[in-house]
Parts: structure tokens; sequence; C-alpha cells
């Protein structure tokens, strides 16, 4: 899985109009419910740091470390 961070600050973005990165293909695609297995709460471990992604009562995805 890749995860792409994109920043909206026009001073951090590159001066050239070259891309930052090279084209890659289109990033994966997973539906929620798969990924929460029909819970409600899945915890991510990343770099030695755990995550928990929780779907709340109005049905939107929060991502907390």
């Amino acid at each position: 899985m890749r995860i792409e961070v994109r920043c909206s600050d026009s001073a951090n973005r590159p001066s050239s109009a070259t891309p930052m990165f090279a084209a890659q293909a289109a990033p994966s695609r997973i539906d929620s419910q798969t990924l929460l297995q029909g819970g409600r709460e899945l915890r991510i471990e990343h770099a030695g740091q755990e995550y928990r992604l929780r779907l709340t009562q109005n049905d939107k995805l929060i991502l907390t470390k």
C-alpha cells in the first residue's frame, strides 16, 4: 500500500515544473468495510507505532495515533 502526502502550502512546493516523484501506477483501493472486516475499529502498526482507524457514529473515518 502506498500513502501519498500533499502539502497545500505553496512555499513548500518545488520551484520547477517537474513532478516530485516519478509517475507510478494508480494507488491500490480497498473498501473501508473490507478493511474494518465488519468492525468499527482497526489497529495499524507502522514503524513501531500503533494507530487506530475508527468508524464514527456519523459514518466518518478517523485515524489517530
